[in-house]
């Protein structure tokens, strides 16, 4: 009776395909790139196609492919008659794929550099407590309507990524029961977030949750805050990168319309 195959779907992090893989051999070896040892390249790569038979088919396809050139190329450099240029002079079988090496290699180490300015400007962060391009996260508004900014969807997305992040490091299985003594009432944030004027980043109010319901408990009491204004959300640079600040004109005591569930 056969059995059914069953498709793996595996990305290799280290050599994202034939090119990378081939640059790391070169580098590893330390070899001249204007002359590469094709016998020994194809010898390893296919060494290393023996290893993907078990990952993704389209994957093992891509290096199959490459290892074929590497062999045709091979056979042309055993080949007694050699190919000549218009001006008579031996045709290097390799040069097409020295070109396409160096060519990747550029683009690899851009595509590295512009990575790292990305992470720099990250850190940065725009003056002023709102971006043009966003309406205000929210107003004061009657009894049971929800907030409703263009921005808030923004917000919501750095939320999941801090819980994705807290599921993650809570993950190992804990067979605890819990009294939670978490309140709406603000005291956490107000007390994490410093003084009027200061700023502290949106992940930072999470950092000492220790739960889920804790870190849900903290991110329902800040829309509170913002929706009564005592708070402005700043946007930084990059995705999702906002910054928290106390407005100076709401220095009175914080009134939460829900009760806390402290004992």
């Amino acid at each position: 009776m056969a059995t059914p195959s069953t498709s793996y779907n595996i990305k290799i992090d280290q050599f994202e395909g034939p090119f990378d893989l081939l640059l790391f051999f070169i580098e590893r070896d330390e070899i001249d790139i204007y002359n590469i040892p094709i016998f020994r390249i194809t010898s390893e790569f296919l060494a290393y196609i023996q290893q993907l038979e078990s990952l993704n088919i389209e994957m093992a396809s891509e290096f199959i492919l490459f290892a074929s050139t590497l062999m045709r190329i091979k056979a042309k450099m055993l080949l007694p008659r050699k190919e000549l240029d218009e001006f008579g002079n031996e045709i290097d079988p390799r040069k097409e794929l020295i070109d396409k090496i160096l060519e990747y290699k550029r683009f690899k180490e851009a595509a590295e550099e512009m990575k790292m300015m990305e992470a720099e400007r990250m850190l940065q962060m725009k003056r002023g407590n709102m971006l043009k391009e966003l309406a205000e996260i929210g107003e004061i508004m009657s009894e049971g309507t929800e907030i409703q900014s263009v921005s808030l969807f923004k917000l919501f997305q750095s939320y999941e990524k801090v819980m994705k992040r807290m599921q993650d490091r809570l993950a190992k299985p804990q067979h605890v029961v819990v009294k939670y003594n978490y309140s709406m009432e603000g005291q956490r944030i107000y007390s994490g977030l410093g003084f009027a004027g200061e700023k502290i980043a949106f992940e930072r109010i999470f950092q000492a949750c220790e739960t889920r319901i804790h870190a849900i408990f903290n991110f329902l009491a800040l829309l509170e805050l913002v929706q009564q204004k005592y708070l402005s959300i700043l946007v930084g640079e990059g995705r999702n990168n906002f910054i928290l600040e106390w407005n100076d004109d709401r220095e009175e005591e914080i009134q939460l319309p829900i009760p806390g569930t402290e004992a």
